[in-house]
């Protein structure tokens, strides 16, 4: 199933980004004390996918949070619009709509009582910058 895998990708992102270590060495050690994703395709690609374009998906972010440094985010935040912001500008088989409700389903499974409103209005905002790039080259 893909939320339990999206699941498991945001618990890999949360460990690289605390631990700072890159996808090589987080994905053996979150698979000491977690059962392998049912999406292990989708796993794999997810976080090697975010990894690899974190700074310009860094930038997305900032652009869309206005008066928000991403560096200054909330390490379960940060990480829940990575992944985000990653499926809404990646995701070939993703919908928007999609991406935002896994991504505020996260939040409030993980973060801080705000958490899930702050993402939302964050990835919305990502949403609309990828309607404007598209339309902008139409």
């Amino acid at each position: 199933m893909r939320r339990e895998s999206r699941e498991k990708v945001f618990q890999t992102l949360f460990l690289m980004d605390a631990l700072g270590v890159g996808p090589d060495e987080a994905i053996p050690l979150f698979a000491l004390t977690s059962p392998a994703p049912t999406d292990g395709e989708y796993y794999l690609e997810t976080v090697r996918g975010v990894w690899e374009r974190r700074q310009e998906i860094d930038a997305l972010i900032g652009k869309a949070a206005e008066h928000w440094r991403v560096e200054r985010m909330a390490l379960v935040d940060r990480n829940i619009l990575r992944l985000g912001a990653y499926e809404i500008r990646y995701g070939r088989d993703i919908p928007f709509a999609v991406a935002i409700n896994e991504a505020v389903d996260l939040g409030k499974r993980f973060g801080a009582e705000e958490s899930g409103a702050f993402v939302n209005g964050i990835l919305d905002r990502i949403c609309e910058l990828m309607r404007k790039k598209t339309e902008g080259k139409a």
